[in-house]
């Protein structure tokens, strides 16, 4: 049948959305993405000689997509490019257009921001060219991290020892984490006490108060609290004035991503997965967006949303201005396409509690502000010049805030006074001192970097942009230069000094420091790595250079700057440069501690090519080192210690009690043979010195450990809790990936918190998610059995029939093939794909 409109998208999803708006005049196919790139293999594949141009290839297994829509294409009348607006999108339509030998005379390029009906229909009355501005930027870029990945990888295989590949600004993404590392390293720091009072008012209402000012030793502190023994407490001044907080704009790419961390817990790899599918199902605008402004239509809909459900005093029309340097693109803000819509029926938990975040922030935006009354109180004691602040604050009008509360992560010790309801007070009022308290406080070092912050810290150098932000994090961390991680907090002794009933009291309290979760940390091979580019490469480097490349593409975006000049001023300089390192740099990851003067052994610390990890090694020794030591810290009194372990304590069950050195500190082993059932492992607490344990300790310690693991084994055997009303058996349990729930045959992954509580309705609403997700990674079915279906997987689309899994060879068009057909080309999944190999 001859086709009349051939529409094409990026995405299965997003063709089948379109596809309920639009006839059947137009056939809908996806592209799956990038149909050419430049080759992965060990080729350049740039002309660095004529002009940069570049030599692309359809991307392995996409070839019979591209002889497929060459086949439609030469059959339509008209040709409709819908890929994204952004730069990414663009460039698929161009490499589309020329893949597909598509005729300009019918080839239309169409671009929304939203997948609705109204958005679509528009943007088919109003067709335009393919903008090569934009696609010159993307390829820009492209060309640009090619260029720089395949001339300073090699530089880093032979000169560092441990080293992945490099690129352009993950590279400067990993020194600011190293650099923020150095700075928790050098931190030392400042101890002062801070006073807090608890008063009273004649008719017993609680006011609480802060010393205007720290103290900086504890025997100030004694002789304040010493002055306040029977001191009289008079309200010395009032200050009440008006306030007000206003809503935070809708979000964009960077500040979603921030925001979903912060509030949901999500990687923003995880986020920016839920945003596509929402996004491609038509339920959220364009999720990479700089802007903050919102359409007409959007502030229209917000506005009667907001005077329906809480009144028009509620509604404050706003458009905000975008702040970001260089911002891209004229998108808009991330926001749903349909306001009255606050829940998605059917959707995924996950995907369902981000849409509410985005529909939330969206709407609150055009909010009124939330009016504030605040009340500073200054009490003066009889007895001294020290003053008292107690501030209160009341909320006279919600506005925004009975919609989104604008909440910030919880600081301890933040240093501002606390600031509560404040009772009715009056000038000249006397109050009673409950407890006056002084509290030894430390200044804190810098916080890691989560991935949300990072990307804040990248937005606010300029560096980066919204379609690359979730790839560089991904690759910093792929490439093994920074983990996240969580780390135990250590602990720390605190003077606490109390005046209570006329008495004076001095306790040493014990309080948990430095624990932290989900922060990325630099390894040790990242640490030696960014050294060695900073040394030899400090253009590639530096904040600002990299920020300037990246305006220079937005140039390139603006039609102001022609791509091949840019490409030519950045490659020569870096190129001599290359070559100048290669010639004369040492090579790096590899350190002679010294001599160990027992056995006159040389002592080396180095990082390992295979693991990238922190050894050392005497003679034929290796020792491990503990995570968070970099190798320039490493000193040969450290080395020593670590070599003296594993330390063996005796024999108990007809095995070997030892003490033990690895990545995660110290620990204690049991073992009898070779086998992993004939091993026990236990923890050695921080308080227990690893020289001193003695054997009864670690016996007990790791009974003690045997015992909580097997409770743990009883509480993960699983449990049944119900049945279906067709008859399936309805059990939870912990299995190798954490809780899950089984209806029957099936499978479902269970949150933590539901493993004791969960039902059978919940169960089968669980299961209903899981399937509506797999049924969009569905790219055929098969008549002749409804068991067997086509899926996209992480990187091609593979053969399923009931539970068995087969690859289908590059190339090959299953949209045509018949099951049988599909299953003689197939290979079973169960035989392992050869790995590829690192370019040498």
């Amino acid at each position: 049948m001859a086709v009349r409109n051939l529409v094409i998208v990026e995405s299965p999803t997003k063709a089948r959305t379109i596809s309920r708006f639009l006839s059947k005049d137009y056939t809908i196919e996806s592209s799956q993405g990038h149909i050419r790139d430049l080759p992965e293999k060990d080729d350049l594949a740039v002309d660095v000689v004529n002009g940069y141009q570049p030599r692309y290839v359809v991307v392995a297994g996409k070839e019979a997509i591209v002889e497929r829509l060459r086949k439609l294409a030469q059959q339509a009348a008209t040709i409709w490019l819908a890929t994204d607006e952004d730069r990414e999108g663009e460039a698929i339509a161009w490499h589309l257009a020329e893949a597909l030998l598509l005729d300009p005379a019918k080839t239309r390029r169409i671009v929304f921001h939203e997948i609705t009906r109204s958005a679509i229909e528009r943007a088919l009355q109003t067709p335009r060219g393919i903008d090569f501005n934009l696609v010159n930027a993307q390829q820009a870029r492209r060309i640009l991290d090619r260029l720089v990945g395949y001339e300073l990888s090699p530089i880093l295989w032979r000169k560092v020892r441990g080293a992945a590949s490099a690129g352009r600004v993950q590279s400067v993404a990993v020194r600011l984490i190293v650099e923020r590392e150095e700075e928790i390293e050098r931190f030392v720091p400042t101890i002062n006490y801070r006073v807090r009072g608890r008063f009273r008012t004649d008719d017993d209402a609680l006011v609480r108060a802060e010393l205007s000012e720290r103290l900086e030793t504890s025997d100030q502190v004694q002789s304040l609290l010493e002055k306040l023994v029977g001191a009289t407490y008079t309200v010395e001044s009032l200050e009440t004035k008006p306030g007000k907080k206003s809503p935070p704009p809708p979000f964009t790419t960077s500040t979603l991503q921030q925001e979903a961390s912060r509030r949901l817990g999500l990687p923003i790899a995880k986020t920016m997965q839920l945003a596509q599918q929402l996004y491609e199902s038509g339920h959220i605008t364009y999720m990479r967006t700089d802007s903050v402004t919102l359409s007409e239509e959007a502030l229209a809909a917000a506005e009667a949303l907001l005077a329906e459900q809480f009144g028009s005093g509620y509604h404050q029309r706003r458009q905000y201005q975008t702040k970001v340097a260089n911002a891209q693109e004229a998108h808009e803000a991330i926001r749903p396409t349909d306001f009255s819509r606050r829940r998605i029926e059917g959707a995924d938990p996950q995907a369902q509690r981000l849409y509410e975040l985005i529909w939330k922030r969206a709407l609150a935006s055009q909010m009124s502000d939330a009016q504030i009354e605040r009340t500073i109180a200054t009490i003066a004691p009889s007895t001294t010049d020290y003053r008292f602040v107690a501030e209160g604050e009341v909320i006279t009008f919600d506005g925004f805030l009975r919609l989104y509360t604008d909440e910030r992560e919880e600081e301890p010790d933040s240093g501002e006074p606390d600031s509560t309801v404040l009772p009715p007070l009056a000038i000249g009022q006397r109050l009673s001192a409950e407890q006056i308290q002084a509290r030894q406080t430390f200044s804190r070092p810098p916080a890691r970097y989560t991935e949300a912050t990072l990307v804040r810290r990248l937005e606010e150098l300029g560096i980066g942009r919204p379609s690359t932000y979730a790839t560089i994090v991904a690759r910093i961390q792929d490439r093994g230069y920074v983990e996240r991680k969580s780390k135990d907090g250590t602990p720390r002794q605190v003077q606490v000094f109390t005046l209570e009933n006329g008495t004076i009291t001095e306790i040493t309290e014990t309080e948990t420091v430095g624990s932290e979760r989900n922060k990325l940390f630099p390894t040790p091979v990242g640490v030696v790595v960014t050294k060695f580019l900073v040394a030899h490469f400090p253009n590639v480097m530096d904040y600002q250079f990299t920020a300037s490349v990246e305006e220079q593409f937005d140039q390139i975006a603006r039609g102001e700057l022609q791509w091949q000049q840019m490409l030519d001023s950045f490659y020569k300089p870096f190129h001599t440069k290359v070559e100048e390192v290669l010639r004369s740099a040492a090579k790096v990851g590899y350190r002679v501690l010294g001599t160990d003067p027992t056995s006159g052994e040389e002592v080396i610390a180095g990082i390992s090519s295979r693991t990238q990890q922190l050894y050392i090694r005497r003679g034929d020794q290796f020792a491990s080192v503990p995570d968070g030591t970099t190798l320039d810290a490493l000193t040969l009194k450290d080395a020593l210690e670590y070599l003296q372990f594993p330390r063996v304590l005796g024999q108990h069950e007809g095995g070997t009690v030892s003490v033990a050195l690895g990545r995660g500190g110290y620990y204690l082993e049991w073992r009898s043979g070779s086998t992993p059932t004939n091993r026990r492992f236990a923890s050695l607490p921080a308080d227990l010195d690893p020289q001193a344990v003695s054997l009864e300790t670690a016996i007990e310690l790791l009974e003690r450990a045997q015992q909580e693991r097997a409770e743990q084994r009883q509480q993960s055997q699983p449990r049944v809790i119900g049945t279906t009303d067709d008859g399936r058996e309805v059990s939870v349990g912990i299995g190798r990936y954490g809780p899950y729930v089984r209806i029957g045959t099936e499978f479902v992954t269970l949150p933590k918190d539901r493993l004791h509580n969960v039902t059978v309705d919940e169960a089968l609403e669980l299961l209903e998610h899981k399937r509506q997700h797999q049924d969009q990674r569905i790219l055929r079915r098969f008549e002749e059995n409804p068991d067997a279906t086509i899926v996209q997987g992480k990187t091609k689309p593979y053969l399923k029939v009931g539970s068995k899994m087969y690859w289908l060879p590059d190339g090959f068009d299953y949209h045509q093939a018949s099951l049988e057909e599909c299953l003689a080309q197939a290979t079973p999944a169960t035989k392992r794909r050869k790995s590829p190999t690192r370019r040498k």
